[in-house]
């Protein structure tokens, strides 16, 4: 079988990244086992990779109690599913399956996250992502209020809008670029490790 290539733009050799980069990409690796091609994708326009990547850490890397990086994760999924995007359906469901500890939620949220078991203040979030997602201008003042009802902060409520806006752009250029899921991502945290293995990965996109 003829393996897809990473991306229809030019791809930089590791050996060619700027030092700040060169570090990150070489943990990543070193952390997941392998580089999420997203990174090679984004390689040969470095200042635009480390912007994506600054937004990504600042959205996906903390827990609040409105919303767990599992939760952020499942926002991800939700709303790339509804943008036909493989790579971050992919991808982020293989993180989505590490962080929830479960093998199957991020599958039931990615085909109908409406039947998908979640709490009431999930279903909630995903309602208004989703929406975010495909009908931007049919996202009410209600909507937000629905979200403070099920005990998010302010805060939690503007994460939910820039974790799925971030993602449509991320949605977007791996549809432009045709950019193909790590193969490594199809069978991660389906099963129980032996051992320690390696972390969850960053998809970052």
């Amino acid at each position: 079988m003829t393996r897809t290539p990473i991306s229809r733009f030019p791809l930089r050799p590791a050996g060619e990244l700027p030092a700040d980069l060169a570090e990150r990409y070489a943990e990543v690796q070193e952390r997941s086992g392998f580089l999420p091609n997203v990174f090679a994708a984004l390689a040969w326009r470095p200042d635009e990779a480390r912007a994506f990547f600054a937004m990504h850490d600042a959205l996906m890397d903390k827990d609040t109690p409105g919303l767990s990086k599992a939760d952020r994760e499942l926002i991800v999924v939700a709303t790339s599913a509804g943008n036909d995007c493989l790579y971050c359906v992919v991808a982020h469901g293989a993180v989505a399956r590490i962080r929830s500890r479960d093998p199957y939620l991020a599958d039931e949220v990615a085909v109908d996250w409406r039947k998908a078991p979640l709490s009431p203040r999930m279903h909630a979030v995903l309602a208004v992502a989703t929406r975010l997602a495909a009908e931007p201008a049919a996202v009410t003042a209600e909507d937000l209020a629905a979200l403070t009802g099920h005990g998010l902060t302010e805060d939690d409520v503007w994460d939910v809008g820039m974790i799925t806006s971030f993602f449509a752009l991320s949605n977007r250029l791996a549809h432009f670029a045709a950019i193909s899921p790590n193969p490594e991502f199809f069978l991660m945290g389906r099963l129980p490790r032996e051992g320690a293995g390696p972390a969850a990965p960053e998809p970052a996109g």
